[in-house]
């Protein structure tokens, strides 16, 4: 086959190598404009908002309503119905939780959240929930409870306890008479030691016989300075008349028990909240300490104050 003959390159031709310099120089030129390097980057940013940027915003926010959390609302409506709820009614608490859901979020969005004393309060409380929470996880052993008790006595302290006699006088039956008359029953029975003390005193429902009550019982009953007196008085024998909200009374204490410090037995379940509460302040306060080293805290002087508070 006969050799086609080579093609030499016509002056001034596109093709030529002089078209070639000039190209590379226009385009060095083109390359180096500062417009060309903007409308570059713009293309860029351009294009990674279209991979990205779209489709994030493009794309809902997900609702998942849980399994777990069906159940949860299923088992409330049965613990107020007293019944399982229809489909239907399960349908529309799982409606009504997307809605208050979206709700939710868009009032978070909008900052509703924000300077809301009532929002606020709540939150503080979930989180002193958690301390509750982790401190009633704790398990105390006897020896920390034995501790806690030696160290809190006055606060577990069992009060004395007393039982008496009484002699009642009824103020509207009696009128002005009734200290003289309770004068006159308590020296018959000063005298005569064997007395039927029941042959004296008007009727009433309060018993004539109280076993042993602690102080704080009586007061319940009788008011608070009717157990104070009674306090005082010495046992075994008949003393008064000492008033109550119901009227006058001669009083004989037929027994009294001191007061003591329970041993950890008698008193381990009030011991055991008590430490835990005092756990819970304590991891609080550990927990508030921490957070605290997050923060600048300035407090500034009401208006008109002379003086920082």
């Amino acid at each position: 086959m006969t050799a086609m003959p080579a093609v030499e390159p016509v002056a001034g031709s596109s093709t030529g190598p002089a078209y070639g310099k000039v190209r590379t120089i226009l385009l060095t030129r083109v390359l180096r404009e500062p417009l060309v390097h903007f409308l570059a980057l713009a293309l860029l940013v351009f294009a990674a908002y279209g991979l990205f940027g779209a489709d994030a915003d493009d794309k809902p926010d997900s609702i998942v309503v849980t399994a777990p959390k069906i159940e949860q609302m299923a088992a409330v409506f049965a613990g107020t119905w007293q019944r399982p709820p229809t489909a239907e009614e399960l349908k529309a608490l799982i409606d009504d939780y997307v809605k208050e859901e979206i709700l939710v979020r868009q009032a978070l969005e909008l900052g509703l959240d924000r300077d809301d004393t009532v929002v606020r309060r709540r939150l503080r409380q979930k989180m002193e929930f958690l301390n509750v929470a982790d401190a009633e996880a704790l398990a105390p052993t006897d020896a920390e409870l034995d501790a806690y008790l030696k160290a809190n006595a006055a606060m577990f302290q069992i009060g004395s306890m007393l039982a008496f006699q009484q002699v009642y006088f009824n103020p509207q039956r009696r009128g002005d008479t009734r200290a003289q008359d309770a004068a006159s029953v308590l020296k018959a029975l000063l005298t005569d030691s064997v007395t039927d003390r029941t042959l004296f005193g008007d009727p009433t429902l309060l018993p004539p016989d109280l076993p042993l009550s602690s102080k704080a019982s009586i007061g319940q009953t009788f008011g608070a300075d009717f157990a104070e007196e009674l306090d005082k008085i010495p046992a075994g024998q008949w003393t008064g008349p000492v008033n109550s909200s119901f009227g006058l009374h001669l009083i004989r204490v037929t027994e009294r028990v001191p007061g003591r410090a329970p041993t950890l037995d008698e008193v381990r379940d009030a011991v055991a909240q008590e430490w835990t509460n005092a756990k819970r302040k304590e991891l609080e306060n550990q927990r508030l300490a921490e957070l605290l080293k997050r923060y600048v805290v300035r407090v500034e002087s009401p208006a008109g104050a002379g003086t920082d508070p």
